[in-house]
């Protein structure tokens, strides 16, 4: 164990020089910091729907602590009459498709809470999803149903309302489907002109660093919107519903001031009424809502709360949008760092083992190519890869004496020699995701018909990427230059692996594996 404490010490210092640690917390500091502050609850499941990770305001929802949240999974928490169709809604998740759905909830107390999910597949066969507490929401479309039975002079009202709640449903389910913001702004604006019976809306975003408004999406214009124009905060009738963070209602547009900005642009399309709603999401201006009427109107207040609420609406699908897409980035930040630290380890492996320099490259991109053949789900290769670009890191728990011995080795020494794979298992085991990838490293010597090393595993019992992994591994071998030995032939070679199908190598990957390379040699 001191031996391998010391291994796992100079592995670490070749580690920080290819990808600093500095790096690594940078980018799940913002990973962490976008997932704990969000104000909906953010988890990921796996494919099962059992919780791998819950944010604070997910736990707080239902009541869990964290380290409770993560026994349990979505179908614990689902009130037993609403499991019927969970199945179905797992199966579109798992198939890639962006799903929502309503769900009945019991918190840790007993108590019911009416929540929306809102959850998407993302690499590494893990979900991300939101969950958002919906109870008010569900009160009041039962408060309007119940309206509608009781009294038909609010028939009219209560469809008002009910699309009200219907257009704030499909901005949610825009916002959770994609996440591109044209999209969600095209939905948005549909919304807003639909609901409200406007004749034209704009949305301008506000440039952060620059403090300025652009036109980003629009509905209605004759003439074209003046998409290069941009508004300082405090310019223009945008700008100054921006900068005072407060709703703009100009009655008559043509009697406006002539010197405001706008103005200028608008004069030609019509426009008579106009209002201007701040986009603000946690406390943050993130753009402006305007609206307009080419004729006298003068709504009443549920009208102006309508819009308001609807702005509330689209500040928060841009918000979202945003952090999905910091949360994506941080998450790739991650991943790469992940893989140029593996490919460190590989090469660090290369360098000490001049021998075999190169090999951890070829036989990964080989083995990856095999795999597609057999049709391994393309999820399950960046496991492989992994596996493949780490097969030998066991080796680093074997002396130099025995690992760049020239001659052969004796019997003491090969036992030496065959411990590598379980090094390999003691190293990587304590790492969460290496896991999925051991079983190259740990069983990529054992062979079909049971007398490899190091448990003896025999036929299926040897995971599927060890025993692709072993065919490529030893036609490498075979293939390249040792200083005890010349490559052999390439009709030598297949000859050598088809006769080893059914003892060393699994005969249905030694068949795919012949045919790739008899595609290369035509």
């Amino acid at each position: 164990m001191d031996l391998l404490r010391q291994l796992a010490e100079n592995l670490t210092f070749g580690v920080e020089a290819l990808c600093t640690r500095a790096t690594l917390r940078e980018s799940e500091a913002r990973y962490h910091a976008l997932v704990e502050q969000a104000s909906d609850g953010i988890f990921l499941a796996d494919t099962q729907g059992r919780f791998v990770d819950v944010n604070p305001a997910g736990c707080a929802l239902l009541g869990y602590s964290r380290d409770e949240m993560l026994q349990l999974g979505i179908r614990d928490l689902v009130a037993p009459e609403d499991l019927a169709d969970q199945p179905h809604y797992l199966e579109k998740v798992r198939a890639g498709e962006a799903a929502i759905i309503d769900r009945r909830l019991k918190r840790r107390d007993g108590s019911p809470v009416q929540a929306e999910i809102s959850a998407r597949i993302i690499d590494q066969g893990l979900i991300i999803g939101i969950l958002r507490d919906i109870t008010v929401r569900k009160q009041m479309e039962e408060q309007i149903r119940n309206q509608a039975t009781a009294n038909d002079r609010l028939l009219e009202e209560v469809r008002r309302r009910i699309k009200f709640v219907q257009a704030l449903r499909n901005i949610d389910i825009a916002v959770a489907g994609s996440l591109d913001l044209r999209v969600t702004f095209s939905v948005l604006l549909d919304e807003i002109t639909a609901q409200l019976g406007l004749d034209a809306a704009v949305i301008l975003l506000l440039d952060q660093n620059a403090l300025t408004l652009k036109y980003a999406a629009w509905r209605g214009f004759r003439t074209g919107v003046p998409e290069r124009l941009r508004l300082r905060l405090g310019e223009g009738l945008a700008g100054c519903a921006a900068l005072e963070r407060r709703t703009l209602h100009i009655p008559s547009l043509p009697e406006a001031a002539s010197d405001l900005l706008q103005v200028h642009h608008l004069a030609d399309e019509g426009f008579v009424t106009y209002y201007a709603v701040p986009l603000v999401a946690k406390g943050r201006l993130q753009g402006v809502l305007e609206v307009f009427h080419r004729s006298v109107f003068e709504p009443d207040g549920e009208w102006l709360h309508f819009l308001e609420t609807l702005a509330g609406q689209a500040a928060t699908a841009i918000d979202n949008v945003a952090l999905f897409d910091q949360l994506q980035r941080s998450h790739l930040e991650l991943d790469m760092a992940y893989d140029a630290t593996l490919e460190g380890w590989a090469y660090a492996l290369d360098l000490r083992d001049k021998e075999t320099e190169g090999h951890s490259r070829r036989v990964t991109e080989m083995t990856l190519r095999l795999a597609r053949e057999l049709g391994v789900k393309e999820e399950e290769l960046v496991h492989i890869r992994r596996g493949a670009l780490l097969h030998d890191i066991g080796k680093m728990g074997v002396p130099d004496a025995v690992l760049l011995k020239p001659g052969p080795l004796t019997e003491e020494e090969w036992e030496v020699m065959r411990r590598h794979p379980r090094y390999a298992y003691e190293m990587l085991s304590p790492i969460a995701y290496l896991r999925s990838a051991l079983g190259i490293p740990y069983c990529h010597h054992e062979k079909w018909d049971g007398t490899g090393y190091p448990r003896g595993l025999k036929g299926e019992q040897i995971p599927l990427a060890a025993r692709i992994f072993a065919v490529v591994d030893v036609w490498d071998a075979l293939s390249s230059e040792r200083p005890y030995r010349p490559a052999w032939p390439p009709e030598k070679v297949r000859t050598y692996l088809g006769e080893q199908g059914g003892k060393h190598f699994d005969p249905r990957v030694v068949e795919a594996f012949l045919k790739i390379l008899a595609e290369e040699e035509k």
